[in-house]
């Protein structure tokens, strides 16, 4: 039986929950359907967004695919493998979680900068700019998303061990056999459940991305930085619109993993 006080917990957690996450994307929604105009429609007609948000799409997509490959590759590297400076690698993975996006803009920038970059300048003269360009855009929302598969794929690849592995390469399976038909098939949920996390935050990503691309409208503008333009520029509605479906975006992310999840309870 559900006590008095249980159920007063749940109460307040819920309207904890409810006036910090959601009335205000209630309120998005809000100025973005029922305020007289359907803003979602006019800032969809603006080429500007829409190329914001094809640029967003692209990037994140971008991210998806290279977060995807070294997740998987460093999580077998780090839980399969004993190696001098396993444990240094295992946190600099984890560094783009703590730092500031702000900072991880200003360090491509540095790093990749086409003026003053160390490695930007000379592919700068060899006609290769990546800062204020798709790339960079690309590189920022990629860093700022790393850990997110690799932290999904090492607790599954130690939960399951090495016994098939072992087993199969004692059959004579070589080792592509064995990572395509043993190791990749038992940790796909957790692949995937990293796989919508890094999607949805390189969808959101706005720090990094600011400074790197420039925000250059029609050309390196992500959809973020057109929500600060618009709201600047007092197209609070066309904002909020843009907002809005960043906002599902991130709804449909959160979805899918909680359908994921049961899958990747259920792994063998």
């Amino acid at each position: 039986m559900v006590s008095r006080a249980a159920y007063l917990r749940v109460g307040v957690v819920v309207v904890y929950l409810f006036l910090l996450v959601g009335w205000p994307l209630a309120m998005v929604v809000q100025e973005t359907f029922l305020s007289g105009e359907n803003y979602l429609a006019i800032a969809l007609s603006d080429p500007s967004v829409r190329s914001a948000v094809w640029v967003t799409l692209g990037a994140a997509a971008c991210a998806v695919v290279l977060n995807t490959m070294l997740g998987v590759a460093l999580g077998i590297l780090l839980v399969r493998y004993e190696f001098p400076g396993r444990r240094l690698l295992s946190a600099l993975a984890d560094l783009p979680a703590s730092v500031s996006p702000i900072v991880v803009g200003l360090a491509l920038l540095l790093a990749y900068g086409p003026v003053h970059g160390l490695l930007g300048a000379p592919l700068a003269e060899a006609g290769v700019q990546l800062i204020f360009s798709f790339p960079g855009i690309v590189l920022a929302v990629t860093f700022v998303s790393l850990p997110l598969v690799l932290r999904a794929v090492m607790p599954v690849l130690q939960e399951v061990g090495t016994d098939q592995e072992t087993a199969a390469q004692s059959l004579g399976a070589s080792g592509r056999q064995v990572l395509v038909r043993i190791t990749l098939p038992s940790i796909k949920w957790a692949v995937a459940y990293g796989l919508v996390l890094t999607l949805a935050r390189a969808v959101g990503e706005f720090g990094a991305v600011l400074i790197v691309s420039g925000g250059i409208v029609n050309q390196t503008e992500t959809a973020t930085i057109a929500v600060q333009r618009l709201h600047q520029g007092f197209e609070t509605g066309q904002a909020y619109a843009v907002g809005f479906l960043l906002a599902l975006v991130a709804v449909a992310a959160l979805a899918i993993v909680t359908i994921l999840r049961p899958h990747e309870r259920d792994r063998p």
